[in-house]
C-alpha cells in the first residue's frame, strides 16, 4: 500500500494523495493503491469477474481507493472532481460489460470490498448491509441469526450487494416477495458534493431512483436497510432435465403457458442449452414440502413428469447452495468465499417475452441454437407478486404483462493467441441468437434488464451534447416509462454529470427542480 513518502517521487501521485488526505477525516493512505504498489494488480484483478476485461490492453485506473470508511468515499469523490478524473465504483465486479472498473478516460477505481458489514435486527426483521458485501455473505449472516427469514436476492452468492440492489436485482423468491428493491426501506448515499445522506435527507425522488435505476448514476451507495422476508423451515428443490428426444419442446411450451400463473410459492427456471441435442433443465424452488408441491405439479404441470424421487427437502439456506450447484453436504461457510470458482470470458444479453412462443417457434429456436452451439438461454418466470407491484413503484418497469425474462449467455476459456479470435466468434454467436429472437420478444421498446449490462443496445459518449438522445436509446429499454423521471432526478442531483459511465442516466440541459 502506498505511503506519503513512496508516492512523493511521482508528482502526480503526490498531488492525488495530498488531496485525498486533506479531504478525509480518517487516515486514508493505507487504502490507496498506485500502480507502483506491489498489491495494485492483485487488488484490481481480485474482483474482475469477466476475463474479457483482464487483458493487458484493458485501461487501468490511475489509482485504487479500497475504502474502509465513508470519509474515504467522500474524499475520493471530491478529489476526482477537483482533478477532472472519472470515477468507477465497484462492489462485487459482476458488471458484465466492465463498467464498474473500466473507463476509456483517465479514471479512479473506488472499490468497496472492505465495506461489507451485515447487521441483522431479528426483532424488526430488517438488516443493514454494506454495498461491498456479497449476497452470500448476506445470506450466511441472516441464516446464522434466524432460520425462518431470508431475502429475495439472486442465486449467485459472489455478486456484490451494491450493484445488485441498485440495478433491481431478482432471484427465485421474486414470485413470492418481489425484487430485492421492493424490500429496501432505507439507504446511505454519498452524493456528488460529498454529502452523506439517508432516505430522509436525500428525499423520496432520489431514494426511488437508486432502487433499480442504477446507483452509480446518482452517487456512491454505502449501505442499505432491507426488509427480511419469511421463509418456511423446509423448502423443496428439484432439477429435472428433458432432451428433445424426451419431448422437451412440448414441456417447455406448456411451461410458457403456466409458469407465471403457478402458485407464488413455486419458481421454475428453465435453462436451455445445446449438448448435441437441446437439453432443457427445469430448476425449481418451492416454499413448502414435497407433498404439497407434488399436488400442485400433478394438477398444473403433469407434462414435466415430476416424481417425489426428483425432490429434495432442505432449509432455505441449503437451497441457496443447491441453486449455486454446490454438492450435497457442502458447508454454508462457502457462502463467505468471494472467489470460490475460476472466472471466465463472458457475454450476456436479455429479453422479455410477453406472448408464448409457439411450439413451431421453439423448434426453430432449437435449430438456431444447435447451429450456433455456444449460446445458453435461461427463462425466468414472472407472475405472482411481480404482477401486483406497479411498474412505477421503482425504476424497474418489467412487471405485469411479462411472462418471463430471457438471459442469453456465452462463455469461453480460450486465452493467448486464440483469445481475440474466440472473442469475435462467440460475441458474434450471441448477437446472432439475439437477433434471431426479435420476432418472439417485447417490442417498442425491446426491453432489457439493467443488471445484465449490455453495451450493444446503446451508449452515451463522455461530454456529448446529445447525451439525452443517446441515453434514451438504452434508457427506454432498461426503464421504459420510468426513464424520464430518472433523467429529471439525475439532472437535479448531479447537474454537472460527474457520475458518468457509458450507460448512465443522462442529464437534460439546465437545472431541474424536483
Amino acid at each position: 500500500m502506498a505511503s506519503p513518502s513512496s508516492s512523493a517521487a511521482d508528482p502526480a501521485q503526490h498531488k492525488y494523495l495530498q488531496c485525498l488526505t486533506n479531504h478525509s477525516s480518517t487516515p486514508i493512505s493505507q487504502a490507496i493503491y498506485f500502480p507502483t504498489d506491489p498489491l495494485y494488480t492483485s487488488t484490481l484483478e481480485s474482483n474482475i469477474r469477466n476475463l474479457v476485461y483482464a487483458s493487458d490492453s484493458t485501461p487501468r485506473p490511475l489509482f485504487i481507493v479500497a475504502a474502509t470508511h465513508v470519509s474515504h468515499i467522500q474524499s475520493t469523490i471530491l478529489c476526482c472532481k477537483a482533478h477532472g478524473l472519472q470515477l468507477r465504483i465497484r462492489s462485487g465486479g459482476h458488471d458484465f460489460d466492465g463498467l464498474s472498473y473500466v473507463s476509456p478516460s483517465p479514471f479512479v477505481l473506488l472499490d468497496l470490498f472492505n465495506l461489507r458489514s451485515v447487521t441483522i435486527d431479528v426483532e424488526s426483521e430488517t438488516a443493514w448491509v454494506n454495498s461491498g458485501a456479497t449476497l452470500g455473505e448476506l445470506y450466511h449472516e441472516i441464516a446464522g441469526n434466524i432460520k425462518i427469514l431470508g431475502f429475495p436476492g439472486g442465486v449467485c452468492p459472489t455478486v456484490g450487494v451494491g450493484g445488485f440492489l441498485s440495478g433491481g436485482g431478482y432471484g427465485n423468491l421474486m414470485r413470492k416477495h418481489g425484487l430485492s428493491v421492493d424490500n429496501v426501506v432505507d439507504a446511505i448515499i454519498v452524493d456528488s458534493d460529498g454529502r452523506v445522506l439517508d432516505r430522509e435527507a436525500m428525499g423520496e425522488d432520489l431514494f426511488w431512483a437508486i432502487n433499480g435505476g442504477g446507483g452509480a448514476s446518482f452517487g456512491v451507495i454505502v449501505s442499505w436497510k432491507i426488509r427480511l422476508v419469511p421463509v418456511p423451515e423446509t423448502v423443496t428443490v428439484f432439477r429435472v432435465e428433458r432432451t428433445l428426444e424426451q419431448g422437451a419442446s412440448d414441456v417447455v411450451h406448456k411451461w410458457q403457458l403456466i409458469a407465471d400463473k403457478l402458485h407464488e410459492d413455486l419458481f421454475i427456471r428453465v435453462v436451455d442449452e445445446e449438448k448435441f441435442t437441446i437439453k432443457a433443465k427445469f430448476n425449481a424452488l418451492f416454499l413448502g414440502k414435497t407433498e404439497r408441491l407434488m399436488g400442485l405439479m400433478d394438477h398444473e404441470f403433469p407434462e414435466l413428469g415430476l416424481s417425489p424421487a426428483d425432490c429434495l427437502e432442505m432449509s432455505w439456506i441449503e437451497s441457496v447452495l443447491f441453486w449455486s450447484n454446490y454438492p450435497p453436504e457442502t458447508s454454508t461457510e462457502v457462502l463467505r468465499d468471494r472467489h470460490p470458482k475460476p472466472e471466465k470470458f463472458v457475454k450476456k444479453k436479455s429479453d422479455y417475452v410477453q406472448e408464448p412462443i409457439s411450439k413451431e417457434g421453439l423448434e426453430a429456436m432449437w435449430d438456431k441454437m444447435i447451429q450456433l452451439r455456444k449460446p445458453i438461454l435461461t427463462f425466468n418466470p414472472y407472475g405472482g407478486r411481480m404482477g401486483q407491484i406497479s411498474e412505477k413503484d421503482t425504476p424497474f418497469p418489467h412487471r405485469a404483462g411479462n411472462l418471463y425474462k430471457i438471459q442469453y449467455s456465452v462463455t469461453w476459456k480460450e486465452e493467448g493467441t486464440e483469445a481475440r479470435q474466440a472473442e469475435e466468434k462467440y460475441l458474434g454467436d450471441i448477437r446472432r441468437m439475439y437477433s434471431y429472437m426479435t420476432p418472439f420478444v417485447s417490442k417498442n421498446p425491446r426491453r432489457a434488464y439493467m443488471n445484465y449490462r449490455d453495451l450493444d443496445i446503446g451508449t452515451v459518449k463522455r461530454g456529448s451534447k446529445n447525451s439525452y438522445a443517446e441515453g434514451k436509446v438504452y434508457g427506454d429499454k432498461y426503464f421504459d416509462g420510468n426513464f424520464e423521471r430518472l433523467v429529471k432526478v439525475k439532472t437535479a442531483v448531479d447537474p454537472n454529470y460527474f457520475f458518468w459511465n457509458e450507460q448512465s442516466v443522462p442529464v437534460l440541459p439546465g437545472k431541474v427542480e424536483l
